[in-house]
């Protein structure tokens, strides 16, 4: 594996510093921006015998265990499906993102319970590496992500198709057409109003809000979730039943049931849709993996199904009963973080995620049963912007375009088809509240 070479410009930044023209602070400032929004400026990492076009199936496996988790290997070797390599790439975040990590670098902390912090206003909370040293490191890594870019200050996907399928037989079994939409009161860097929505009574980061299409049967069904900036308070969440034209508070417990009898739970989405106070955090170190990073345009995609009018074509899925999106792997750090649930009533004993050490999305998931047996995994592909619609161009934001959830143990998944859209034209603030639910319904 190639370690990174100090740059050129570092090398002129410390020359400058021991002249006395630039303060060791300023030097180690970019020292850490670069290192967590850049880290393949000067290199990308190696692997023996791994190149971009390489398709890593049982015949080869071994060679690349340890770039790739247990899980997914499993998969392979099970010959339920294979790797394409592709070019390891940076995924660049939006510049006034990283400007807003760069203003409140070391003014950012935890508090003394799990779920506090103070100082932090904008961009990436704490954006240091983690050190093994430090019996936090997961928690920070953990608001890392919850403050990360995903999606931007607001986006949707619009549409958004679900397949629930049957690993042995490859039937599909139903298909739901949904729109999410995703929204930041808190932290905006880019969509104006910057930095905050206001006004803001409830002292609101987020809301989603997710609008079923079709079937019939479940036809706008709504979901509201609003999620506190004081992570401490619980979510508020509300659910709209088309058939029963009636909103309804959704109790705690309902996030980790089964959504709309997926295999999802709502705690899923994202990869993690929860608060960082409902999880103990671990940080078990930083990797080199294949994770599921890819340029869209560049795909052969799914022109059978779900074209739009605009020729946009979504993800194809094979492998073993279609659980599997046609996509490129990238050779990517990664931080692995435990997390492991407070309530002891959890259907999971655990979770463990490989977080994108550059953007802070969760591509890759495991999630254990309450046995401690491997029951579920999650893959998030993330394409990037620039090779996208051109609505996402320049955006800065690791466009989450196709997922595969795999029960394991039911031999079934549940795979999503997106058409991703950083475009606040889709995702007026007026449409998170339980009025619209109401409103939308009738």
């Amino acid at each position: 594996m190639n370690k990174y070479k100090t740059t050129p410009m570092f090398r002129a930044l410390g020359a400058a510093c021991a002249a006395g023209l630039i303060s060791t602070t300023a030097l180690a400032s970019d020292e850490v921006i670069t290192s967590t929004f850049y880290p393949y400026q000067d290199s990308t990492p190696q692997f023996d015998g791994l190149s971009p076009g390489l398709v890593i199936d049982q015949s080869n496996l071994a060679q690349f265990k340890d770039i790739i988790d247990p899980a997914f290997h499993s998969f392979i070797e099970n010959g339920w499906t294979t790797i394409t390599v592709g070019e390891t790439t940076s995924f660049d975040l939006h510049p006034s993102y990283i400007e807003a990590t760069r203003a409140s670098l070391g003014q950012v902390s935890l508090g003394d319970q799990v779920g506090e912090i103070s100082g932090w206003a904008a961009g990436r909370p704490f954006p240091e590496e983690p050190s093994a040293d430090d019996p936090r490191a997961g928690e920070k890594l953990a608001w890392n992500y919850k403050y990360g870019y995903n999606w931007g200050d607001s986006a949707a996907i619009y549409p958004f198709y679900w397949k629930y399928r049957d690993m042995d037989s490859g039937d599909i079994e139903r298909t739901i057409k949904f729109n999410f939409h995703f929204l930041n009161y808190m932290g905006r860097v880019n969509q104006e109003p910057t930095p905050e929505i206001t006004p803001n009574p409830s002292e609101l980061f987020r809301a989603i809000y997710v609008q079923v299409l079709d079937p019939y049967d479940v036809r706008n069904t709504q979901l509201l979730i609003h999620r506190a900036a004081d992570d401490l308070k619980r979510d508020n969440s509300w659910l709209y039943l088309g058939f029963q034209r009636r909103v309804r508070r959704l109790a705690t417990g309902q996030v980790t049931d089964a959504f709309l009898g997926s295999d999802l739970m709502i705690e899923d989405f994202e990869g993690y849709n929860g608060r960082i106070s409902d999880m103990n955090w671990r940080y078990q170190g930083t990797r080199y993996m294949l994770m599921p990073f890819y340029n869209h345009n560049e795909l052969t995609l799914d022109a059978e199904t779900h074209q739009d009018d605009d020729g946009y074509q979504v993800v194809a899925f094979g492998g073993q009963g279609g659980c599997f999106p046609n996509i490129t792997w990238q050779l990517r750090k990664v931080y692995e973080v435990e997390a492991v649930p407070v309530d002891e009533s959890h259907p999971l004993s655990r979770r463990v995620h490989f977080m994108d050490a550059q953007t802070f999305t969760i591509p890759r998931t495991i999630s254990y049963d309450r046995k401690g047996s491997l029951w579920k995994t999650f893959t998030i592909g993330q394409a990037h912007p620039d090779h996208h619609l051109p609505a996402n161009q320049g955006s800065g934001v690791s466009i989450d375009d196709s997922f595969s959830m795999i029960d394991v143990q039911a031999s079934h998944c549940t795979t999503g088809q997106f058409k991703g859209q950083v475009d606040p034209e889709l995702t007026p603030p007026n449409m998170f509240n339980v009025q619209h639910l109401r409103a939308t319904g009738s």
